[in-house]
């Protein structure tokens, strides 16, 4: 450890810390409490020179690298005892150029959003305020309009990161262009991206909100959506979900602490109205659904906001006929006994997603109808064990339903890469990171 501090102590303005360090417990914490990283070194760039430096000296060192924005999902980052995790809160400069934005690696869905909205512009962002643009975007991005504009990952026009030898350097379709392919979608196997360009849609106002029944509903609600949802446009992106609601500030009051059946999304163009009339006259006791300024958007889906402990598991699904409806509310209906605070969530995919993007990376679309997660709030490392058997007693009961594919954004484990992409695609990402990192410097949360 005297290399580590002697080379890294005076980078990035002192803010490096290690273990023994009084500050070393709060820097190596990420959003995900369930996770108890232990890096050799934690340090706090102010900016891509930055960045740079302590790549360098990580390097000298014999240590390799991983960046963390956020941490929402750490747990596929694994052991850390030889890695300086480089956290990027300092790094959230966003612009607005055109209908273009550029995000710096620590910036929030919440600024980009909040930007744009007043050019009459909106981002394909994700369902959480504190979620980073950056790895978000890495692993792909479903958001609330997906199913019309497809993946974060194939809107980004540039991204701007540090190599393994430590010089910065610009990806896109003319510079680097398999490096460019490689990064949309192949995460952060190939260098700490400091920040990323991409585009923005003409979206000045949506027909979003939530609808919500109490979870004894279930049997009558959930193949309700499910046929709504297998016919529904590509201008509509939704979510349904079984939870039980925290009594938090930002929530509703009605829906504080209570047991739900909840569908959230949002409908683009003039046929909102229309489009969610179906699923309004099953009767929900709370209807949000209304015309909303994009802005109003991150905070729809009531996630948590700041660090949690959670655990979760995830698949992507086909089609489900009654018979997976039954499967589900067996493993996590009302009278499952389940102690999960959200046994259930399917998002709704298809629609652009399920389309090749043009010119897209090395994920231009995701295999499946659905993609289901289980989670829960854990607290403790009983509590997490627990959780993480009930939310994979979830995803097995909907197994003869599954894809076999892998969103790597949903998946809190560590997975082989043949899950998540063909064999073709993963031959080309490795030969590219063989290629950028031989020396295998920098760690990802699902490495190749």
């Amino acid at each position: 450890m005297t290399t580590v501090a002697t080379s890294l102590r005076g980078l990035c303005g002192g803010a490096v810390h290690l273990p023994g360090d009084p500050g070393y417990d709060t820097a190596r914490t990420p959003w995900n409490l369930t996770a108890d990283q232990r890096p050799a070194a934690v340090a706090y760039p102010a900016d891509a020179d930055e960045v740079a430096s302590v790549v360098r000296a990580a390097a000298r060192a014999g240590l390799r690298v991983a960046a963390q924005g956020t941490g929402h999902n750490p747990g596929p980052l694994g052991p850390l005892d030889d890695v300086v995790l480089l956290r990027t809160p300092a790094m959230t400069g966003v612009t607005v150029a055109g209908r273009t934005a550029r995000a710096e690696a620590g910036a929030l869905w919440v600024d980009v959003v909040e930007l744009a909205a007043p050019h009459g512009l909106a981002a394909l962002h994700g369902s959480s305020p504190d979620l980073g643009v950056v790895g978000y975007s890495l692993g792909g991005g479903v958001g609330w309009y997906a199913r019309t504009h497809g993946l974060q990952a194939n809107a980004l026009t540039a991204v701007e990161l540090v190599t393994a030898g430590g010089t910065l350097l610009r990806a896109d379709a003319t510079r680097e262009p398999d490096l460019f392919w490689a990064l949309r979608g192949g995460g952060g196997n190939f260098g700490v991206v400091t920040a990323v360009e991409f585009d923005l849609f003409p979206i000045v106002s949506v027909y979003a909100g939530l609808l919500a029944w109490d979870w004894r509903a279930a049997p009558r609600v959930l193949p309700a959506w499910l046929a709504w949802a297998a016919t529904a446009p590509d201008a509509a992106t939704t979510a349904l979900r079984l939870l039980r609601v925290p009594p938090l500030r930002h929530v509703p009051p009605a829906l504080r602490g209570r047991r739900l059946l909840v569908v959230d999304g949002a409908v683009l163009g003039p046929a909102g109205p229309d489009l969610v009339a179906p699923l309004r006259a099953l009767r929900p006791e709370v209807d949000t659904f209304a015309e909303l300024p994009p802005a109003a958007l991150p905070r729809l889906h009531l996630d948590p906001e700041g660090p949690t402990p959670v655990v979760s598991r995830s698949a992507l699904l086909g089609d489900l006929p009654a018979a997976a409806a039954d499967a589900l509310l067996a493993a996590a209906g009302p009278d499952s006994g389940t102690s999960l605070a959200v046994p259930v969530e399917l998002r709704q995919l298809g629609g652009a997603l399920a389309r090749p993007a043009a010119g897209g990376g090395a994920l231009p679309v995701l295999d499946g109808a659905f993609a289901l997660s289980s989670a829960g709030i854990a607290a403790t490392p009983e509590l997490a064990a627990g959780a993480a058997a009930d939310a994979g007693r979830v995803v097995a009961a909907l197994a003869p339903w599954a894809t076999g594919s892998r969103y790597l954004n949903l998946t809190a484990e560590r997975v082989a890469a043949e899950a998540a992409f063909p064999p073709a695609t993963v031959r080309r990402l490795r030969a590219i990171r063989a290629a950028v990192d031989p020396g295998g410097l920098f760690v990802a949360n699902h490495p190749l």
